[in-house]
């Protein structure tokens, strides 16, 4: 195991400014910890066969943008950290490759478009799974992965890399509160309130609701990770008044059809 190595990539993360940073090695994917599990074509090493660790990173949604959702401030910022996931994990897989691991990045969505999702709501790689299995967090009833930081607040985005890096320890114990808000909340009626892998997304119900968003340009939904307590973003930000509700009202006059 590259101790130096590792040391090396979360400096460079740190000098990026991105708060979440884990490493899962990918026999982990081989060896389930729950069930059902992916099928293993979609494994790290089926799509990068030289791959041995898989670094994860995350990078938080703002929780008084997220409170506006669905808007066009929320969409924004939903784009806004897509691009800079693409962008890290793509300098992290150069900056491994320019010291000898061949390493790639994956793209924070793999399906090409809602217009894909509403045929096959899947993607060619897991970043939630590979977040789970770098130890960030842990599944809640909403099928996100909840963080101590964030709450499900977090996009991940990931890198599959040949370098042999120490991996971290998987969490042990549950972050959902089992609330319920986001089974309530839900305004597709997606979620059973079962525990995740047991209750699962009604994804084809999203992606019909997001397909409606999209039409009028205030996608993604975000609702589910909007009501959930868990987060020390939430002691950050405070709770809300009736100054959030009339910022709130102000933003959804705009940007939608």
């Amino acid at each position: 195991m590259n101790h130096d190595l590792k040391a090396a990539v979360l400096a460079r993360c740190r000098s990026m400014e991105i708060p979440l940073v884990g490493v899962a090695s990918t026999d982990r994917w081989e060896n389930p910890p729950f069930e059902p599990w992916m099928p293993e074509e979609f494994y790290p090493q089926s799509i990068f066969p030289e791959a041995r660790s898989v670094i994860v990173i995350g990078l938080p949604v703002h929780l008084p943008v997220l409170r506006t959702a669905p808007s066009i401030y929320y969409h924004e910022l939903y784009r806004t950290i897509n691009t800079l996931l693409d962008q890290y994990t793509y300098r992290l897989a150069s900056f491994l490759n320019d010291r000898g691991y061949p390493s790639v990045f994956i793209p924070r969505d793999g399906y090409g478009g809602i217009d894909v999702l509403l045929k096959n709501p899947v993607a060619f790689f897991s970043h939630r799974h590979a977040a789970f299995l770098a130890g960030l967090g842990t599944f809640g009833v909403n099928n996100a992965l909840i963080t101590p930081e964030y709450g499900p607040r977090v996009r991940f985005g990931s890198i599959l890399t040949a370098a042999p890096l120490p991996p971290d320890p998987l969490r042990e114990e549950g972050l959902c509160t089992r609330c319920m808000e986001c089974v309530t909340a839900c305004p597709a009626g997606a979620l059973d309130g079962r525990d995740y892998p047991e209750g699962l997304t009604d994804k084809a119900a999203c992606a019909r609701n997001s397909a409606d968003l999209a039409r009028r340009h205030i996608s993604p939904c975000g609702i589910c990770i909007q009501v959930c307590p868990v987060g020390e973003d939430r002691r950050h930000y405070g709770g809300e008044d009736s100054r959030h509700r009339r910022a709130r009202e102000h933003v959804q006059k705009y940007g939608g059809l």
